[in-house]
């Protein structure tokens, strides 16, 4: 799908029409098909980059320039509130008037910034630098979204109450939320990474230009943003690992907790079990064979050597 904007005194007024894309300011390409890619390259004179090449993960095949044009892709997370977040590479080819953008996902901030009206959005590199500041505020909103659920968490763990099946389970479901949550902490770590790459870039390119000085310091800006959210993204990624680590030990105590109980309990058993495994004997010459106390004797003293044992760990702490 082509999607085609113009500068307006009010920021970005979408246009359609067979001839939306002459003087266009954005044209944004959602999953494009053959005959628009070839459409929108005639008309600006550029080759734009397929899927796969879009994907290739050398910084050479993501920021370069060509034909006049700078083509810049970066990592961008989408569906972050789902069970199954995705991260997606997105392209910004930047010419002399027009900013091109092709997806093939559809972040939040793609549809929040034509919406937002901003009226200082006049030239490509302005759309860029706004655009781009909407996925850095959508991915701090993200960040900030799992670090209260970080909160909740270790909370639960270290909170956690009830038996042992019943905390089992609730360890089986905080450790899963742990594992999602780095996943999603990961894919940040990488969006961040390759935004702070395109930044760094789009400061050479701006240079070169000749653009604003107030464009400058945008970019700049959003770079340090950037590298604020990426520094919190490394202590979110340490606590989660301190989170994970906890879980697996308070998993590892109850475990241990079940195995005591079962060798104390084999402990306490076994000296009652070679009583009557004695008594069980059949000789023929045993001297409590036929005596009238025996059978009682015998009751007596596999309960006394099962009792004093388990007297014995109770004293120890043992149990």
């Amino acid at each position: 799908m082509l999607t085609v904007y113009h500068a307006s005194g009010a920021g970005l007024a979408k246009v359609e029409g067979e001839n939306a894309t002459t003087g266009a300011v954005w044209i944004d390409l959602l999953h494009p098909t053959r005959e628009e890619e070839r459409d929108v390259e005639k008309r600006l004179g550029i080759l734009l980059p397929t899927r796969e090449e879009m994907a290739e993960i050398e910084v050479s095949s993501r920021l370069y320039q060509e034909g006049g044009a700078y083509f810049m892709t970066a990592t961008v997370l989408h569906r972050a509130e789902t069970a199954t977040p995705e991260a997606t590479a997105i392209t910004f080819v930047l010419t002399e008037r027009t900013l091109i953008t092709i997806r093939y996902a559809e972040p939040r901030a793609f549809a929040m910034f034509p919406a937002r009206g901003d009226a200082s959005a006049g030239s490509a590199i302005e759309v860029l630098v706004g655009l781009l500041e909407a996925i850095i505020d959508r991915e701090a909103d993200i960040i900030e979204g799992i670090q209260a659920q970080a909160d909740r968490l270790g909370q639960s763990i270290f909170e956690m109450r009830g038996g042992t099946a019943t905390r089992t389970k609730r360890f089986e479901v905080v450790l899963k939320q742990i594992g999602r949550l780095g996943e999603v902490t990961s894919k940040l770590r990488d969006s961040m990474l390759s935004l702070s790459r395109l930044l760094t870039y789009l400061t050479q390119v701006a240079t070169s230009r000749g653009d604003s000085p107030s464009v400058r310091e945008q970019i700049r800006t959003a770079g340090r943003d950037v590298q604020s959210l990426s520094d919190h993204l490394g202590y979110l990624n340490s606590r989660l690992t301190f989170m994970l680590d906890a879980s697996l030990g308070l998993v590892s105590i109850e475990q241990n907790q079940i195995i005591k109980l079962f060798s104390v309990a084999a402990v306490a058993l076994l000296p009652p079990t070679l009583i009557a495994s004695i008594y069980g004997m059949n000789f023929r010459v045993m001297p409590e064979l036929e005596w009238s106390f025996g059978y009682p004797l015998a009751l007596v003293l596999m309960v006394l050597s099962a009792v004093v044992p388990f007297i014995y760990f109770r004293r120890k702490g043992w149990l």
